[in-house]
């Protein structure tokens, strides 16, 4: 009789099963790859304090004054001035396509109103879209005025280093003024939904196809690559355009976020991000072996697609490697298209800049999944 427990059949059956993960070369590097991937970039790449931020300068009064308050802005890390601008529709365009998250914007007669005391305000202008990311820059404007004219401040105008700053900082928050996260994590929500769904919905349903024998009927017809490419995703595109609808009305009515741009611009914008997306999940189709590789690979696109994207964190707060590896993901550049046109009312001009990148990822990923199919097919 057999005994109720033999360490020798135990044996057995766990060699079996590592010969069986060495031949499932890709599950154990996922195994071995996700874990990794999220010690490097919540050790590395996540910032909540980010500093840099692109801010652009409109200076009415060149002055000493004037210079050292925006030296004082620069030393502190948080502002990276990236340009000038000459009037205020240039900072409503700079603020909108993004170009800059802030607009400091020094008053005319500057220097003549603060030396006869009367206490002259700078204006600065924030994209308060992502409050986590304007928060600590907007933090520091105070200290940073109080300390800024130090220097300056001596002689006969010793007196106005006494008390309070001899001028004031206003604060203008746009798109968000009072700093609901909301109005950050939602729209972004629908970039990783759209990334998740598209992606592993082509990715599974074509890799089943491959388990289960039906694709070696497809290819005995005379369907070309492309088409079964292009007649695959087709039907998913109008699933996405569903998911799209649902949480628009749902951000609408349960969270109250406001849409003031073209809802047309933002359909076209996510046409062009799903079928991204559902190529994508067509190359992991021709990459797994089977549902649960391609289940695997969703999740390891999906992770860096929600920490490197600035869905989570603030996109201005990670190291320049993080940065570049977020750039090569599509959720980053359809985060600041939705949040573009749902909050800030930005045209086809505005989100160009990120319009495009999703055009360039489409052609190198589309390639990489035609050649691969087109070897599948060998």
């Amino acid at each position: 009789m057999n005994s109720l427990f033999s360490f020798s059949r135990l044996v057995a059956v766990m060699a079996k099963e590592f010969i069986q993960m060495r031949r499932d070369r890709l599950t154990f590097a996922m195994m071995i790859g996700i874990p990794l991937g999220q010690l490097i970039l919540f050790g590395y790449a996540i910032n909540s304090d980010p500093r840099h931020m692109p801010t652009v300068v409109q200076v009415r009064d060149e002055s000493t004054f004037s210079r050292s308050f925006l030296a004082a802005l620069e030393n502190s890390t948080y502002f990276d001035f990236v340009g000038r601008i000459e009037s205020e529709d240039e900072a409503q365009r700079a603020l909108q396509s993004g170009l800059a998250a802030f607009v400091v914007v020094i008053p005319e007669n500057f220097e003549r109103d603060l030396v006869r005391g009367d206490r002259p305000a700078i204006l600065v202008e924030a994209d308060a879209t992502d409050p986590s990311a304007a928060s600590a820059a907007v933090a520091a404007l105070p200290q940073l005025a109080s300390q800024s004219l130090a220097n300056d401040l001596s002689g006969t105008l010793a007196g106005l280093a006494q008390g309070p700053p001899p001028f004031e900082v206003i604060v203008h928050r746009h798109y968000n003024p009072n700093g609901d996260s909301a109005f950050n994590i939602v729209p972004g929500l629908l970039g990783i939904i759209l990334t998740l769904t598209m992606v592993m919905i082509t990715a599974v349903a074509l890799t089943r196809e491959v388990e289960r024998g039906t694709i070696e009927t497809l290819l005995a017809t005379p369907v070309r690559p492309l088409e079964v490419m292009v007649g695959k995703i087709t039907p998913y595109v109008l699933v996405g355009y569903v998911q799209v609808v649902l949480i628009l009305v749902a951000a609408r009515i349960l969270f109250e976020i406001p849409f003031v741009g073209s809802l047309p611009l933002l359909l076209a914008a996510v046409t062009i991000f799903i079928v991204v997306n559902l190529a994508v999940g067509f190359l992991f189709s021709t990459v797994a072996r089977n549902q649960m590789q391609a289940m695997q690979m969703t999740f390891f696109f999906l992770l860096p697609s929600i920490l490197l994207s600035g869905f989570m964190f603030p996109f201005a707060g990670m190291p320049g490697w993080a940065q570049n590896i977020g750039t090569a993901l599509p959720a980053t550049h359809f985060m600041r298209i939705v949040r573009a046109v749902m909050l800030k009312g930005a045209g086809p001009t505005e989100i160009w800049g990120f319009v495009w990148p999703l055009f360039v990822i489409l052609l190198v990923v589309g390639s990489l999944a035609m050649v691969r199919y087109r070897r599948t097919l060998d």
